[in-house]
């Protein structure tokens, strides 16, 4: 079976793709779509992963694609309806990450909620004990939590939230079995309870702007935004509008509309946290991420089957 990997991902597992199944790396190629043209015929299984997806332009190039397997949980920057349409299977690496991506998300909201990134810099700046005061932050234990999305990382949040003795509540396409934390029908009604309100639905266009002006005007003033979703969730102009206006206190974000751009107002913001797409980005998860692609491929290669198929 012949391998194609769309995108350089880490050094061991682009060895272990050359070295065991003889991957063709196709960002070493400087013509993608001509060599796609000559040579698409041969691949029937592709590696990307959510910074490189995989377009239906190029799954046209791939008329014996059989399967995708997929370095990441989110996979909105691949065509799914394409890969319907032709019975190509796609996996991701779910559960792995949840952990980590649901400690960073608690991370950033007692961030913004304390000003420890404004602490620090105000410290760095030697104003500590100057005319110049620090403003004061406020409280995040027995807050009111808004969660959308309560998938697993959302799941895991709300887990470390009750530590900090938050009241949770949620908002979903479907309610949750077995969950006790309060269910709301809208964004916006979820807003309008919430005193902070983190975004872990997946992207998509489904899920586009989802978080829009309406939504900020009912978080409200004192509110808070953090989203260690996909940066499409939300809309940036609103959220910039909002900030602007003090329509809400602050935000936290590790994830943006069109990464790896920021915009200037957000960079120049002090009611915002800002960090660059590190939900999953630590040794121990990077390397389990690593494991779990490596052994969707194998199973497919042997057995013709993914392990985590999510289409």
């Amino acid at each position: 079976m012949q391998i194609l990997q769309i995108g350089r991902l880490s050094n061991d597992v682009n060895a272990h793709l050359e070295r065991e199944y003889g991957a063709c790396a196709l960002w070493q190629q400087t013509q993608i779509d001509e060599f796609l043209q000559q040579y698409g015929a041969n691949f029937e299984l592709v590696v990307t992963s959510a910074a490189y997806g995989l377009t239906a332009a190029h799954m046209a190039m791939l008329p014996n694609l059989r399967a995708v397997c997929s370095f990441g949980v989110g996979y909105d920057s691949i065509d799914v309806a394409a890969l319907q349409q032709n019975s190509i299977v796609l996996s991701n690496t779910p559960d792995v990450l949840t952990d980590c991506v649901a400690d960073l998300a608690m991370g950033l909201l007692i961030d913004v909620s304390r000003g420890i990134s404004a602490g620090d810099r105000y410290a760095r700046a030697g104003l500590w004990g100057s005319k110049q005061r620090m403003g004061m932050g406020t409280r995040v234990t027995g807050k009111k939590l808004g969660i959308l999305g309560l998938g697993r990382i959302g799941l895991a949040i709300a887990e470390r939230a009750q530590g900090f003795k938050m009241n949770i509540g949620y908002h979903n396409r479907k309610t949750v079995a077995d969950v006790a934390h309060d269910y709301f029908d809208s964004v916006v009604a979820l807003a309008q309870w919430a005193d902070c309100l983190i975004v872990a639905c997946p992207g998509g266009a489904a899920t586009e702007h989802l978080v829009n002006a309406a939504v900020l005007q009912a978080l409200g003033e004192h509110g808070l935004l953090i989203n260690i979703a996909r940066g499409s969730v939300v809309d940036e102009a609103a959220l910039l509008a909002a900030l602007e206006a003090g329509h809400i206190a602050g935000a936290a974000l590790d994830v943006f509309e069109r990464e790896p751009h920021i915009p200037s107002l957000l960079l120049q913001s002090e009611k915002v946290v800002l960090t660059p797409h590190i939900g999953s980005a630590t040794r121990e998860t990077r390397l389990d991420m690593d494991d779990l692609l490596l052994q969707n491929v194998a199973a497919f290669v042997q057995d013709g089957r993914l392990l985590t198929e999510v289409c």
